[in-house]
């Protein structure tokens, strides 16, 4: 016999829409909701040298060091040196407005940034203060962090961001400290679904836009090494499929990309096949989340 977990049983949704998703009546009669999401954290990541007990474990080569680490902070710096212009062009040229997920602290050393990116049509929302899970974060410091984030982009931008995205594992209160907060439209903290859905929050609706970790170029870094063909052909053929199933269920799509990843010259051609693929495909609503949640809340209005 099992033995009863230590903490509660979380009341998780393993049903879903149950194979009836509603029709969410894209613009245009798309059949594909994209969310295109460039993850902005270069500034927020953990550095010895800037006095953090770890540096960052996560990028380019496999060598951690317990001290100052300038080999790490050098390649963030190179999202914010080299990266960003490099994609905001192509984001241009393509004429499409993403979702700039930006950590406040991130955002408070390059505002310039920023302001770039609303200046050029773009949501910014938040991921944070610091590119961290909030796992285990004692509840009144949580608070904090979310106060912090939003008080960081609104004074750079002039805007206060309405999203929200957790680096990884959110804790049990961080949806409910967003609601409390009261000027958030949706979070991303789930990766459960090809459709926003709504759950209650402390007796309030809330809406949540699932993410994904799959069509995301993360992957160039977990260990396969993805060259920038690999990258493209994984997004096509995912929304191919899901243009597939538009026809009569139509869904949305996350495309995640990171300044310091799919800005560099080797894999900037795999995000540049992806929008021409997706642009000219003319069946796809291309927006950044704030839009599609806008949309969502329009089309579905609270009863």
């Amino acid at each position: 016999m099992n033995a009863e977990p230590k903490h509660p049983v979380s009341q998780r949704d393993l049903a879903g829409y149950r194979g009836a998703p509603p029709n969410p009546r894209w613009p245009d009669g798309a059949r594909v909701a994209v969310s295109l999401v460039l993850n902005f954290e270069e500034g927020g990541e953990f550095s010895v040298s800037e006095g953090d007990a770890v540096n960052e474990a996560i990028y380019e080569v496999n060598h951690r060091l317990d001290g100052p680490d300038p080999c790490i902070e050098s390649h963030f710096e190179y999202g914010t040196r080299a990266a960003w212009w490099r994609i905001m062009d192509l984001f241009d040229s393509y004429g499409v407005k993403v979702t700039v997920s930006s950590c406040g602290r991130a955002v408070e050393r390059s505002p310039d940034l920023a302001r770039d990116a609303v200046a050029r049509g773009h949501e910014v929302s938040a991921h944070g203060w610091r590119w961290q899970s909030h796992a285990g974060m004692d509840e009144a410091d949580e608070r904090r962090v979310i106060a912090r984030t939003v008080v960081a982009i609104e004074q750079a931008t002039g805007q206060r961001p309405v999203g929200w995205h957790t680096r990884s594992a959110s804790s049990q209160n961080t949806r409910r400290l967003l609601v409390e907060e009261g000027g958030f439209l949706y979070d991303s903290d789930a990766y459960n679904d090809d459709l926003p859905y709504h759950v209650s929050v402390a007796g309030r609706r809330h809406l949540v836009l699932p993410y994904a970790f799959d069509t995301n170029d993360m992957q160039y870094t977990n260990g396969s090494r993805f060259r920038g063909a690999d990258f493209a052909d994984y997004v096509i053929d995912a929304f191919d499929w899901l243009v597939r199933e538009g026809e009569t269920a139509p869904k949305m799509m996350s495309i995640g990309l990171h300044l310091r990843i799919v800005g560099r010259p080797g894999r900037i051609g795999a995000l540049d096949r992806i929008l021409s693929h997706v642009t000219s495909s003319g069946v796809a609503f291309i927006a950044p989340r704030v839009a599609i949640a806008k949309h969502w809340l329009t089309t579905f209005p609270a009863t």
